[in-house]
Formats: C-alpha cells, structure tokens, sequence
C-alpha cells in the first residue's frame, strides 16, 4: 500500500489543473521512503493520485496516475503500457528510415513516463532512469522488456546501454548502474541469442560483445555515436528539423558564401549548412567535441562546402569577430541552457542578448540568423524579445521567418510548461 504525502493547497490546485510535479515546498508532510510509490493526498486528506518520491530532488513528488494507492504491480504494468504508446507515437511522428534512424523514443512526462529517458541511434537506444523510483531493477527489467518487444521482436539488431547524467544522479542520490548493455542481440549467451543482464558476470561477457559505437543518419546526414564517451548524444535530437529548416531557409536567401555555428558541439547545424553554402566555420569549446564534429565531416564527403573548426569561447570569439569586422551569410548561435533555474534567468537573458547582438552586426543584409534557447526559464515570448531588443541596439531590421520548437518526437504537455524548453527563431537580418 503506497505512503500517504500531503500537499498544500496551491501545489492541489496546480496538480489539479494538470501540473505534474510536487516541488519539496509543496509538502505538508515529507516522511516518505525514498524511491517509493506514494498517494498525493491535499490538506483535507483527499486523494489527488499516485507518484513517485524523491528524498534528494527539489521535485519531490512526479505524478504518474490520477488514481490513488496504485500498487508497484500495476505502476510497473503501466510503464509497460505506456512506452508501447510512445513507440506507437514515434512510428507516426519520426519513422525509422534510411535518412532518419535517430529519435527520441521515450520523453519522460510527456509520454507519461516520469523519470525515464531512452533516445535511439540507428542499432543503439541509450537509457536513463533519472528518479530514485526508476532507477531500480524492476523498473529496469520492466523498460528493457517493453523496449525490446517493440524494437526488436524478430532479433532485430539492438543494444540498450543505461546512460544516467552524471549531475542527476548525483542530484537524486543515485548508485552507478552496473557496467555492460542492459540488452544485446550480439552475443550468443542465451539459447535464443537474446539476453538481459542478470549478474556481474555475464555483465561483463556482455561488454565485450555488445557494440557501443554506431553510425546514424540525420536528414540524409551521416553522424557517429559513442556511448562510452562524450555527452549521450553525437547530435542533439531535438534540433533534428530545425537543422533542416535553417539550411533550407539560408539556401533561399542566396546568401551562401560564409556560415557560422556558434556551439557548434558535433556539427549538427554546421553540416547541415555545409550542404548549401561554400564556407562553414564551427566553433566549440571543447576540443573533444570538435575532434567528433571533424569525424562528422568525414563521413559526409559529399558536402560542398570548405568546413574548418575552431575551439574557441563563444562569447570571446564573437566580441573578437565583431571588433575586426567579420561578416557572415549566416550565423548560428545554440548555445547550452544559460538558466538552470529561475534565480538564474536574468544573467541568462544578458548572455543571450550578448550573443545575439554581436551575431546580429556581423550578418551581411539580406543573410540569416537561427538563434536558439534551451532553458526554459527563458520563455519563447522573453527569448524573443532579447533577441528584438539585439537587433534595435544594433540599429538592424529583423525580420522573423519562423518559430521553432523541438522535433515532434519530443512531445509537449500543454499542463507542463517545463516540456516546452527549446526555442528556434529564424531571422532574416537586413
């Protein structure tokens, strides 16, 4: 029988109204086990649901069903359920093709999933179990399944690796999961040649078989995947259309000789434009990021464009930029989150207005600006004031082409705004 958490009034009304998260302020009683199914219950002691606990988040509490005193059975029944649902939904929305073979599979509470992620590359899906509640065997043995039968029914080729994000777990409290592929049909171990890791030894004979490098497509793009080493992902998924949109959007302008990305990471923008324009200059400051970005490019021996890298500070490199006169057809600014949290908003909005203004005076007329946020503290209505208010600093008519979000295999919860966090604005700069 799941614990009893009792919430204020305000946090009832917002769950009420569809919101999904108890924050550690919403609670009138906290004495909960970590990691445990709980029934959200309001001042009056009325049941509002069930959700998952967390002693360590400042999210203490994530709804996961509006009915009460939901045992692990059924929760684990659910998840089964649901990430059915979610793989039904990216077979409508982001199909496995030979241009496309890399998308979100499971987005958390937009696919009413709570603390489970699981993004696909080509023969690989990455996994991560973000919560004390998730992060259990149970749980685990119970995604892996889901994700096998619909992925890989007939032995299909698949790896799952569980790839938690360093800062969460140490948010949540979490224990390093154990090494080796949850799941791999590139080994022989069981009679069937199908495996789930059930101990340390068979862990290991799984690692050494089960691959961890890939090579997925973006919109016809070709990128290298290595689950062992960099962030999870070799190109960011989200911005998968909006890679496409902003070369289409800079080939019509005819403003194609010379194209920045700022942050570039591992070129997803700055291959992207390679296909359309004749020189393309990513910036990052990591040196491993651009070693994978130049990896990229090799892969891709079709793009016309000369394309060079710079490990450089954004913010240092186009203050240089704009002293010496630098001029671009395009430039790209996707930077990381700025705002972690809501104190952190103002200094973001100043970032990003340094950013864009410098951006901004050094695109020739007539070229193209695609400008990027993915905090979301920073609304798309304040992302997109910045952005205006960059432009009338630097004395330039902007004209805004189009407004962006994340791919659709990154779903929103219109209840949760917290889903809608990237935002893509492209410009044409007079």
């Amino acid at each position: 029988m799941p614990e009893n958490l009792r919430i204020t009034r305000r946090a009832a009304d917002r769950l009420l109204a569809g919101h999904l998260w108890i924050y550690r302020t919403d609670l009138e009683s906290s004495t909960a086990t970590p990691g445990a199914l709980v029934t959200i219950v309001d001042p009056r002691g009325l049941p509002l649901g069930t959700a998952l606990y967390s002693s360590a988040s400042k999210i203490a509490a994530r709804l996961i069903s509006r009915v009460p005193d939901l045992s692990r059975e059924q929760y684990l029944q659910d998840v089964r359920t649901r990430i059915a649902a979610a793989l039904q939904l990216r077979r409508e929305l982001a199909p496995v093709t030979a241009a496309n073979n890399a998308h979100r599979l499971i987005f958390s509470e937009a696919d009413n999933l709570p603390g489970i992620l699981a993004d696909r590359y080509n023969d690989l899906v990455l996994l991560q179990l973000l919560t004390q509640a998730t992060a259990q065997d149970d749980v685990r043995e119970a995604v892996v399944e889901a994700l096998r039968e619909g992925l890989a029914p007939n032995n299909e080729p698949l790896t799952i690796w569980e790839r938690p994000d360093p800062r969460i777990r140490e948010l949540e409290q979490l224990p390093a999961p154990t090494p080796g592929p949850l799941f791999t049909t590139h080994d022989s171990v069981a009679p069937d040649g199908l495996s789930f890791r059930t101990s340390a030894e068979e862990s290991a004979s799984h690692h050494e078989l089960a691959p961890t490098t890939t090579t997925f497509t973006l919109n016809n793009l070709h990128f290298s995947y290595n689950a062992a080493a960099g962030q999870k992902t070799g190109a960011f998924l989200d911005q998968r259309l909006n890679y496409a949109a902003a070369a289409a959007h800079v080939r019509a302008s005819s403003r194609t000789h010379r194209a920045l990305d700022i942050c570039t990471y591992q070129g997803g923008f700055a291959l992207h434009l390679a296909e359309v324009c004749d020189l393309v200059t990513g910036v990052d400051a990591s040196r491993a990021a651009l070693e994978a970005a130049d990896h990229n490019l090799t892969l891709n021996p079709h793009l016309r464009a000369a394309t060079d890298w710079i490990e450089a500070d954004a913010f240092d490199l186009l203050r240089a930029y704009d002293t010496q006169n630098e001029r671009y057809d395009a430039i790209v600014l996707d930077p990381p989150a700025f705002a972690k949290s809501k104190r952190a908003a103002e200094g973001a909005a100043r970032g990003y207005k340094e950013l864009n203004l410098r951006a901004i005076r050094m695109i020739q007329p007539g070229g193209t600006l695609i400008t990027n946020s993915c905090s979301h503290h920073v609304s798309l209505e304040d992302f997109t004031a910045i952005v205006a208010s960059a432009a009338a600093d630097a004395g330039r008519r902007i004209q805004l082409l189009e407004t962006r979000a994340a791919a659709p295999d990154h779903p929103e919860v219109l209840t949760l705004p917290e889903t809608r966090y990237l935002k893509c604005l492209i410009c044409r700069i007079d």
